[in-house]
């Protein structure tokens, strides 16, 4: 008589790894990055005017941001999977919506991915520092860039030349990649992190835990370079197809661009062995350096649109730099009891660079042209960069005593 057993796979979770987390941050790079290009121009084709567009973003940002700093106060009555599952199905019904065509749909697509974001990227920070240890840090975020090279590679270009094919195409395509999203999440079955234990006390104030954050400077700093990082690239994102569409470069020219910058994401492996050979200050200030100059560059040669894109481009290409290296002092910082909480505050950089670039570009359209917007983007940058000297000289590297087990 043969013995029926279960397979190994549905008895025991799989163990989460760099690798698994990887992957999933994969499929999002495709669900997003599809439409990352397609977005700001129909939205321009729809609004009319790049002010117009910037009121946009700016209230969408402010919903975002609010959505993400009530995660964790939704986390103590609704499981964390719950809430990751929230997301995800909220890029699919944004898909859908955007698809169908309707006046009102565009607007409501963008808002929806916007909150799809936000909230899965404050639970997938919380499952990271979950389950990777501190020293695994920067080669999580190597290698989750790795795995979203592809995405972010293809997704853009491919996302404009199929608007120009069938117009629901790209929109349908991304909401098939966050189901398979979805689903890579299920395999490993996260459930609801670890949780860690703490004193007998009544849970903190919703807001509470913001005095813990603003009293770590190392957090605030960390935070700091996220929001700077962020907001460079929406002026790169959004503004640079607006900037190509005023001065008649062509509408695809953005996501061409875009997924030709994307394509170095391969080259983070690289990246982290250069980021490894010196430290994290050394990296996060060269990435802050050479972008501030490269924005303001391209604001000088806005003249010369195509002298102004090729700067642009290559200031693109020290975001990138940063997508690897910027976020690891605000990572490195935190404590293990304030894991959700300050995954809440990290996210809000998304939120917060949403509502400032498109607030500050909307005060810079009534006085500049466009390319006000880049010398923003230039001068938040060396700000950055100046604050970065300040962070410890070996942040990241390996320590001779090995951590205690948490």
């Amino acid at each position: 008589m043969f013995e029926r057993r279960i397979p190994e796979w549905l008895r025991h979770a799989p163990a989460p790894s760099v690798r698994g987390f990887a992957l999933i941050n994969g499929f999002e790079a495709v669900t997003r990055g599809l439409l990352i290009s397609v977005f700001p121009v129909a939205l321009y084709d729809a609004l009319g005017d790049a002010r117009t567009v910037s009121a946009l973003y700016f209230g969408i940002g402010i919903v975002s941001l609010l959505t993400g700093l009530l995660v964790p106060f939704i986390g103590r009555f609704i499981p964390r999977r719950w809430i990751y599952i929230t997301g995800t199905l909220l890029y699919i019904l944004g898909a859908v919506l955007a698809a169908s065509g309707a006046w009102w749909a565009m607007p409501a697509a963008v808002l929806l991915y916007s909150m799809a974001t936000v909230i899965t990227f404050v639970c997938f920070n919380a499952y990271v520092l979950d389950y990777i240890a501190r020293i695994e840090l920067g080669r999580c975020e190597t290698l989750r860039m790795f795995y979203s090279a592809l995405g972010w590679t293809a997704g853009p270009l491919t996302g404009v030349a199929l608007v120009a094919l069938w117009r629901p195409a790209p929109f349908l395509l991304s909401g098939l990649s966050a189901c398979f999203m979805l689903g890579a999440f299920l395999y490993m079955r996260l459930g609801n992190g670890r949780l860690i234990t703490r004193a007998k006390r009544p849970p903190p104030n919703p807001l509470a835990f913001l005095g813990r954050f603003f009293a770590q400077p190392r957090l605030v700093a960390g935070w700091l370079f996220a929001v700077i990082r962020s907001c460079g690239w929406w002026a790169y994102v959004v503004y640079l197809p607006i900037f190509a569409l005023e001065n008649d470069l062509g509408q695809s020219l953005g996501g061409a661009l875009l997924s030709v910058t994307n394509a170095a994401l391969f080259l983070s492996p690289l990246m982290l062995r250069w980021m490894q050979a010196r430290s994290v200050r050394h990296a996060v200030r060269t990435g802050f350096f050479f972008g501030a100059s490269l924005f303001l560059l391209a604001s000088l040669l806005a003249p010369l649109p195509v002298a102004a894109v090729a700067a642009l481009f290559g200031a693109s290409l020290f975001l990138i730099l940063l997508d690897i290296s910027a976020g690891l002092p605000f990572l490195m910082a935190v404590k293990p009891s304030e894991r959700t909480e300050m995954s809440a505050i990290y996210s809000s950089f998304r939120d917060v660079s949403g509502i400032l670039t498109p607030g500050i570009a909307w005060a810079v359209l009534m006085v500049a042209p466009l390319a006000g917007i880049f010398t923003a983007a230039g001068v938040a940058m060396a700000s950055a960069w100046m604050i970065a000297g300040r962070l410890h000289p070996r942040l990241g590297s390996r320590r001779i005593t090995l951590e205690p087990a948490e």
